[in-house]
């Protein structure tokens, strides 16, 4: 069923359908009435040679600079040319999909006096599966993301490239092969193309959906380990968690509570300490700080998907345009700086705990490094020097973004977001997040098999799956292998969906 875009209710998890799983767009009729009724009076206007930032006169340090009736349409095709200024490789597919996603339901509110054509090409385009090739570097943050932006707008002109069935081709030709119609561009058009934080946005989007599954699974990790540590189970107690009041630690301290259901450990059959070390019962408040910055920044993100983020701004029913500054990226970059600092902050203590989990004079009684031939063989000593430098990464990447603005384009835009900057070091720390969890599931498997006490029932599923694809380590082997499996198998989230299978939701 296709998704139908209307300028509101546009949620995260619509633009990974969109984006990722490559479901199909419809614009809403209203939506383009108000689209039509926008570009006619933007038309009214261009007729009665009325004064409008970036429709005739120039943009950024050239807004005084009014454009002539032959120099208007030529504009929009030199703004383009100028913008698409980014550098080196393609931004994935889902990236592009999703940043074009964004624009169309910024278009569908009837307030970025573009022509309908220009909207329509750009669900055709997503309906047949043409992507522009788009730099994934380039973008400031504000005045939107101009340079990846027009990258696409290239193919409105049947200019640039464009991914189609997998292969590179020049834009004319893509356009050609998809069979959708050239609609070139006209006056405000490639403005209202480019003019938003539409590819930081959709990569917000995407990273918020993908940090959820992945918190998910920090919680399944936890919970493998507090059962091999042998914890203090009181903890997690609902009671204690309510009365502080956070939502995302009674959520987290809950979802523990069901991976160990059913095993010894929840029942007290088996001897624990009076107290645990922090690693072990702050759990449920670390994690569940990082769930409630993520629902905080999954707010703002779904408030910029569904507001218009262009400049100028057209309102028909008053008969006016304003010029503002709706494309700035700081309202997403601020809250992503903060997904940042959660996932690498619950990465440090995944790797905390399987600290725990080596360290014989922390492990409750397990072997040295989780191997039964100690001297002989390291076992997992390893496995923490690959997780310490993948966190060591994500701690440089975390610095925020938002706060390294540096001016440009003679001082007019002299305050930009660099909320482009947050998205791509976003990805790579959980690029990293999934290698340093997988690496403590593969140490807590490893550690429950020395254990001889009933775990969980989210807990035996978790570890049933880990075993499809790494092997317990019974004598030394070359661990980057497994490593890397690992790696991939919370990447898939098989662990997760195999987990809330067995035993529910974990939210």
């Amino acid at each position: 069923m296709s998704f139908v875009i209307t300028g509101a209710n546009l949620t995260v998890e619509d633009v990974v359908n969109v984006a990722r799983n490559n479901q199909k767009v419809e614009l809403h009729p209203n939506a383009l009435q108000r689209i039509k009724k926008c570009r006619a009076m933007l038309e009214r206007k261009i007729a009665a040679h009325e004064i409008m930032y970036g429709v005739n006169t120039g943009i950024g340090e050239f807004s005084e600079v009014v454009l002539d009736d032959d120099q208007v349409k030529d504009f929009q095709k030199y703004l383009i040319y100028n913008h698409a200024a980014g550098i080196g490789d393609p931004a994935p597919v889902e990236y592009v999909r999703g940043a074009m996603l964004g624009r169309i339901n910024v278009h569908a509110h009837g307030n970025s006096g573009i022509r309908p054509e220009i909207t329509l090409t750009l669900v055709e385009m997503l309906n047949k599966g043409l992507t522009p090739f788009v730099c994934q570097k380039g973008s400031v943050g504000a005045s939107g993301d101009l340079a990846p932006m027009s990258q696409i707008a290239l193919l409105l002109m049947g200019e640039g490239k464009a991914f189609l069935d997998g292969e590179l081709l020049q834009g004319k030709e893509a356009m050609d092969k998809a069979g959708i119609e050239i609609p070139g561009l006209h006056a405000r058009d490639g403005l209202g193309t480019i003019n938003g934080s539409n590819v930081l946005t959709a990569m917000s989007a995407i990273m918020i959906y993908d940090s959820n599954r992945w918190l998910k699974q920090a919680e399944i990790a936890a919970s493998m380990s507090l059962e091999a540590l042998k914890a203090n189970m009181k903890p997690y107690d609902e009671r204690l968690h309510k009365i502080r009041g956070f939502v995302g630690s009674v959520r987290s301290a809950k979802a523990i509570r069901t991976m160990v259901a059913g095993g010894d450990l929840a029942e007290y059959k088996v001897a624990c300490k009076v107290q645990d070390a922090y690693s072990m019962r702050s759990t449920p408040q670390v994690i569940g700080a990082a769930h409630d910055a993520l629902a905080y920044a999954r707010s703002q993100v779904e408030i910029e998907l569904n507001g218009v983020g262009d400049n100028p701004i057209f309102l028909p029913d008053d008969d006016t345009q304003i010029s503002g500054a709706n494309f700035q990226g700081t309202p997403v970059s601020l809250p992503m700086d903060m997904i940042s600092a959660a996932i690498t902050m619950v990465s440090v203590m995944s790797e905390r705990r399987l600290n725990r989990l080596t360290n014989p004079a922390l492990s409750v009684g397990l072997p040295a490094f989780l191997t039964k031939g100690a001297g002989m063989f390291s076992g997992l000593m390893l496995s923490q020097y690959t997780a310490d430098m993948q966190i060591v990464e994500q701690r440089i990447l975390s610095a925020p973004a938002s706060v390294q603005s540096i001016p440009a384009a003679a001082d007019q835009e002299d305050f930009v977001s660099m909320g482009m900057n947050t998205a791509i070091k976003n990805f790579q720390i959980l690029d990293n997040a999934y290698g340093i969890l997988g690496i403590e599931l593969m140490a807590a498997a490893q550690a429950l098999d020395f254990r001889e006490y009933n775990f969980g029932k989210g807990t035996t599923k978790a570890k049933e799956i880990i075993r499809k694809h790494v092997k317990f380590l019974d004598i030394d082997r070359p661990l980057y292998e497994d490593h890397t499996k690992m790696k991939e198998l919370v990447k898939s989230c098989e662990i997760l969906e195999a987990v809330e299978k067995e035993v529910g939701s974990l939210e």
